[in-house]
C-alpha cells in the first residue's frame, strides 16, 4: 500500500506530495467496467468539527495516518479540507470510522494523541471489548503538577476500576505496566478527596539475598534504597515541599513490611509493592493488618522473585487461597499493558517464551529421569527374582 494521500483543491498538498484525485462516489461506474472491478467494498466520510486541527488527529507529517494505514492494509484514506474519506474492505473501513470517532472524543477532551494511543485503540476496537478507547484514554485518576495521570491501556483501566470497586486488589504483571504508579495515583486521589486519612506504602526490605544487618549505615540508610521507587512516584504526584510535612504528621508513611507487624490500619490506603518477595507468612501478616475504612492494593511480578531458594512466594500462594473471595480482586496485566519504551513489551514477551521453554525442557528431563529410574528398578527386581 502506498503512502497516505492528502487531497486538496490545490495540485500540491502541504506535505509537498502530489495530491491524488478523490473518487467521485456520485457517479457510479458502469457494471463490468475496469473501474467497477476495482471499486472498494465500502466507503465512509468522517467530518472533522470546525476548530479542530487535522494535525491533532493525523499527526505531524501524517505520522499517525501512516500508523493507521499500516495497521489496516485494506484501507485507503483521502483527506480534503475537514473531511476524511475512507475506502476499502468493509471490515477495515468500519474499524477506521470507529477509530476516528474515538480519536475525536480523545482530542475533544484536550488530550494529545500519539502513536501508542492509536495502536492501542485499534487493538481495542478489533477485539470488540466492552470498553471504548476514548473511555479508557480519557479517564482521569489524578491531576497533579500541571498534568493528568490516566490509564493508557485497557488492562490498566480495568485495574483502576477494580480498585474503586473492591477493598483488596492484587495487581500482578511484568515491569512497566504501571501497577504501582497507578495504585499510588489512586491513593493520592483518595487522600485529596478525604476518603482516607493516610497513605501507607510498604515493601519487603530484603531483596536479592541481602540482609539489612550486613549493610552499612543507619536503619534509614539501609532501607531507603529499597523504598526509593515509592518516594519517586510520590514526588511525581505531590508537591515535593509538602512531603516532609506529610511524613512528619504520619499522613504519608513509607516503611519496610516488617514495620506492619502487630498493627491495625484503619482509614488508610495501603500499598504493598514488590509483593512477589514476601513469604506466604508475610503475606498473611500484611493482609490481616486491614482495618475499617481502608483499601489495600498489592502489586508484584511473579516472574521476578528474589527470595532464597526453597521459599515460596506469598504472591503466588495467595492466588490459590483467596481467588473467589468476595471483595478481593486479582487484576492481571500483560506485555500489552507495558507503557515504557516499546521494546520493553517485546523483552517481557521474549523472556516469557524463554521461561516457558525452560520449564518444558525441565519437565521432559524429569520425565526421562523417572523413566530411567523405573527401568533400573525393574532390572533390579528381575535380577532378584532370578
Amino acid at each position: 500500500m502506498g503512502a497516505p494521500r492528502l487531497v486538496d483543491d490545490m495540485s500540491e498538498n502541504p506535505t509537498g506530495r502530489r495530491a491524488a484525485s478523490v473518487p467521485d462516489s456520485s457517479t457510479p461506474a458502469a457494471s463490468g467496467s475496469p473501474a467497477d472491478a476495482n471499486a472498494p467494498e465500502a466507503s465512509r466520510t468522517v467530518v472533522i468539527p470546525a476548530g479542530m486541527s487535522m494535525v491533532s488527529l493525523l499527526g505531524p507529517h501524517d505520522q499517525l495516518l501512516t500508523v493507521i494505514e499500516r495497521s489496516l492494509p485494506r484501507l485507503e484514506v483521502y483527506v480534503r479540507g475537514n473531511e476524511i474519506r475512507l475506502e476499502g474492505s468493509i471490515g477495515d473501513v468500519t474499524l477506521a470510522e470507529e477509530l476516528f470517532e474515538e480519536l475525536l472524543l480523545v482530542a475533544a477532551a484536550g488530550q494529545s494523541i500519539n502513536r501508542d494511543a492509536v495502536e492501542r485503540s485499534i487493538r481495542m476496537l478489533a477485539a470488540r471489548t466492552r470498553e471504548r478507547p476514548a473511555e479508557v484514554l480519557t479517564q482521569n485518576i489524578l491531576s497533579s503538577r500541571g498534568r493528568s495521570i490516566r490509564p493508557k491501556t485497557l488492562g490498566q483501566k480495568r485495574y483502576v476500576d477494580a480498585i474503586d470497586r473492591n477493598t483488596v486488589v492484587f495487581g500482578i504483571g511484568p515491569a512497566g505496566t504501571g501497577k504501582t504508579y497507578l495504585a499510588m495515583a489512586k491513593a493520592v486521589a483518595a487522600l485529596q478527596a478525604k476518603q482516607v486519612n493516610r497513605i501507607i506504602l510498604t515493601r519487603p526490605a530484603v531483596e536479592a539475598g541481602e540482609r539489612l544487618g550486613f549493610l552499612p549505615g543507619t536503619l534509614t540508610d539501609k532501607i531507603d534504597p529499597y523504598l526509593r521507587p515509592l518516594y519517586d512516584a510520590l514526588h511525581d504526584m505531590v508537591d515535593p515541599d509538602s512531603i516532609p510535612r506529610l511524613m512528619a504528621t504520619g499522613t504519608v508513611e513509607v516503611a519496610p513490611l516488617a514495620y506492619m507487624r502487630g498493627r491495625t490500619l484503619n482509614d488508610a490506603f495501603i500499598i504493598l509493592d514488590e509483593a512477589q518477595n514476601t513469604s506466604a507468612e508475610q503475606m498473611k501478616m500484611f493482609l490481616t493488618r486491614l482495618g475499617f475504612g481502608s483499601t489495600v492494593v498489592v502489586t508484584g511480578d511473579v516472574t521476578q522473585v528474589d527470595l532464597p531458594g526453597g521459599t515460596q512466594s506469598g504472591l503466588r500462594v495467595v492466588q490459590d487461597i483467596l481467588t473467589g473471595v468476595e471483595d478481593i480482586h486479582f487484576s492481571y496485566l500483560t506485555s500489552e499493558d507495558v507503557v515504557r519504551h516499546r521494546l520493553v513489551g517485546d523483552i517481557v514477551d521474549a523472556y516469557g517464551r524463554w521461561d516457558e521453554a525452560r520449564q518444558r525442557q525441565e519437565q521432559r528431563a524429569g520425565g526421562r529421569r523417572g523413566t530411567t529410574s523405573q527401568g533400573h528398578r525393574d532390572q533390579t527386581v528381575e535380577r532378584g527374582e532370578a
